[in-house]
């Protein structure tokens, strides 16, 4: 009687072993979020200052990286010969650097700004998907996209290890459209910028881009300088809404990156 209790026990225990090692086996590893629009630079860093890191990417021009990017999250210093990855938005500008094979704690957040930003732009308040409202603090580099979002358009949001917004970008066309529509509900922008929403006629050629507007007309923009690598990447037909400043030129942009 014992040796058979014994078989059962060692049955229902190789059995229940068999089906932990099979759902674990059904678990992926978490994978690094990949942003709209961002993308990774590999390079070497060959000199160290009091404040930046000068990385060579490969290309004619070096990166010259703020330490105090790494030092907020108490990441080990750069070093001369360390191989890193920076990624950047899509206007070229940093989002964030590690060593290479370092961990990267981002992620991504859907939902809508439940309430137009604070005065500095410095803070937003996000209603995820799901109702919840949470707080984040919006780094410097993504201030100006943050503050041109108009209430309740549907955005997604990047989010890194210190639980700051440092990227911001539509989640589809149809949240574009809103986007437009929602435009009387934005965060009041530092300059008196307004919202042109249409589809592209005539891609960026000699720093000037044409759009058809929703009510027809077709309109001529000279673009700044800082969102042409942006612009570039529209084609004609594509649905954008263009920010526009007092002296009638492009100043920023949001459309959905193409995959």
């Amino acid at each position: 009687m014992n040796s058979r209790w014994k078989l059962i026990v060692l049955s229902v225990w190789w059995l229940s072993a068999a089906s932990i090692a099979g759902a674990a086996s059904e678990v992926e590893p978490p994978q690094p979020q990949r942003f709209p629009g961002n993308r990774v630079l590999l390079g070497t860093v060959k000199e160290i200052r009091s404040d930046q890191a000068i990385i060579d990417i490969g290309e004619l021009q070096l990166r010259y990286l703020p330490m105090n990017v790494r030092k907020d999250k108490e990441l080990s210093d750069l070093n001369i010969g360390d191989l890193v990855e920076i990624t950047v938005n899509d206007q070229n500008l940093l989002v964030d650097v590690h060593k290479a094979g370092e961990t990267s704690h981002h992620h991504v957040i859907r939902g809508q700004l439940a309430e137009p930003v604070d005065t500095g732009h410095d803070k937003a308040v996000i209603r995820t998907t799901s109702g919840k409202e949470e707080s984040h603090l919006v780094r410097p580099v993504a201030r100006s996209k943050v503050a041109s979002i108009p209430v309740g358009a549907d955005v997604i949001f990047l989010i890194d290890e210190l639980d700051k917004i440092v990227d911001a970008t539509m989640g589809s066309v149809d949240s574009v459209h809103r986007a437009a529509a929602l435009g009387q509900q934005k965060s009041p922008l530092k300059g008196n910028l307004s919202q042109v929403a249409g589809v592209i006629l005539r891609p960026l050629k000699d720093d000037t881009i044409v759009i058809r507007t929703e009510d027809g007309n077709e309109q001529s923009y000279e673009v700044r300088p800082l969102i042409q690598p942006r612009l570039a990447k529209l084609s004609k037909g594509d649905t954008a809404v263009l920010l526009v400043d007092e002296e009638n030129k492009g100043a920023d942009v949001a459309f959905v990156p193409k995959k």
